[in-house]
């Protein structure tokens, strides 16, 4: 051949598309290399290639049947970034619920497995109990045989071809490169270790009477009623956290603040971020907001409890008004559902404040109680400014003024004083 027509072959090699080669006899790769080219694939993905999943499983998948070492190289590629991920603080509830709104039924299971495999060299003992506790509520478990590769039996499980299966896990993948740096708010796996004896006890039969408390607020179909049932609730978390802190400023040991992460669903996701944070502030804990769609909170464990059960039920009673509060066209326009939950939200937080006081005001220690309360709130700010040393402010507004006084009307209906009686079910009088 001479220089020209090399020259001529060489240009036309170039413009041709490229062949991985992976299933040559000359150049057989390693599993590592199988899997650098799957998250190379999910990077694309992230970068914003919409076709890079599929085609690096058409690629790799060049038959039905998922060969040993691609499922091997699956997954290494899957347990690389998991690890990287758990390392950036995610939780296993966490990437479940970024799954949940991001990616289809599939990678979110594929993903449920690759945390259950991640976990499988650890001793149990040596895993937080918060791990431990999200783990079990979303039933992560390994349960296929140790005895072939993970990802065939998962396929078969699933009733997805080759190509399916290798375009989840890029899939899969790819969000989990997505997701940004987080605080680490619990030890990793292999880390932790055995907490000391609390020296005091989370009360369940007071737990146990809140929870029924807001049951019964959630279901009602009377507005006032299951705003005072809300306001028992909370009077009973707080008159129960005061006398808590009163027996910790007595003993020598006192619980550190913690952190816990609430996921909010969408939309208007930061006006509910602004009733998480009123519901923090009422029981001594602090806020911050994630626009991935969560807060996460800073407080004494018990309080955390209380927050995550007073703002969960309190945004099943919020939607509730929301839709209640009229029929017109104009109040089914995100305007004006969005100034409502903001409006309720600044209500709500004005009267657990005006509440909590109150509690406070007829505590029989009050004088003793308000210096003990400055020191818990101090080292809840120590705990947050820590975590999150360069917090900005961010404002929730709010443009429609018959969606603001819709909301406020509804939050002012809570009887937060408890002591007034709940309005008969048959009267239909005012309260």
């Amino acid at each position: 051949m001479g220089k020209k027509n090399r020259q001529r072959q060489a240009a036309k090699q170039k413009t041709q598309p490229k062949q991985s080669g992976f299933w040559t006899a000359q150049q057989q790769p390693s599993a590592d290399d199988i899997g650098n080219v799957i998250i190379t694939a999910a990077a694309d993905t992230v970068r914003g290639n919409a076709g890079a999943a599929k085609a690096c499983a058409n690629e790799l998948a060049r038959t039905d049947e998922l060969a040993p070492l691609l499922q091997r190289a699956a997954g290494l590629a899957s347990q690389h970034i998991i690890t990287r991920v758990f390392r950036n603080g995610w939780l296993p509830a966490d990437i479940h619920e970024a799954a949940r709104r991001n990616v289809d039924q599939f990678a979110g299971a594929y993903l449920l497995d690759v945390i259950a495999e991640y976990l499988l060299p650890f001793a149990p003992a040596t895993v937080d109990e918060t791990w431990r506790q999200q783990v079990g509520e979303l039933g992560i478990v390994a349960w296929w045989s140790r005895s072939e590769p993970h990802l065939g039996q998962w396929a078969a499980k699933h009733i997805l071809t080759a190509v399916e299966t290798l375009t989840t896990v890029v899939e899969a993948l790819a969000l989990l490169i997505s997701l940004p740096r987080l605080e680490l708010i619990r030890p990793l796996p292999g880390t932790a270790v055995p907490r000391a004896p609390k020296h005091h006890n989370v009360d369940e039969k007071m737990l146990g009477r809140v929870r029924a408390l807001l049951a019964k607020a959630e279901s009602t179909g009377f507005p006032e009623e299951a705003e005072a049932l809300s306001a028992k609730a909370q009077e009973l978390m707080t008159r129960h956290a005061l006398d808590r802190v009163l027996v910790e400023a007595d003993t020598a040991a006192e619980d550190l603040p913690g952190a816990r992460r609430l996921w909010l669903d969408t939309p208007y996701v930061d006006a509910k971020a602004l009733l998480a944070d009123v519901v923090a502030r009422a029981n001594r804990c602090k806020v911050i907001f994630s626009a991935w769609g969560f807060v996460t909170i800073v407080g004494d464990e018990n309080d955390l409890d209380a927050v995550e059960l007073l703002t969960t039920s309190l945004l099943v009673q919020a939607t509730r008004a929301m839709v209640a509060s009229g029929k017109q066209s104009s109040s089914r326009s995100r305007s004006y559902r969005q100034s409502f939950l903001v409006a309720y939200a600044t209500r709500i937080g004005e009267r657990l404040e005006k509440a909590t006081e109150t509690t406070i005001a007829e505590s029989a220690d009050a004088e003793r109680l308000l210096p003990v309360l400055a020191s818990h709130q101090a080292k809840v700010d120590k705990v947050f400014d820590t975590l999150f040393p360069t917090v900005r402010g961010k404002n929730v507004s709010f443009s429609n003024g018959e969606g603001w006084h819709a909301g406020r009307a509804a939050a002012d209906r809570a009887q937060l004083d408890t002591r007034r009686p709940l309005r008969q079910r048959n009267t239909g009088g005012p309260p």
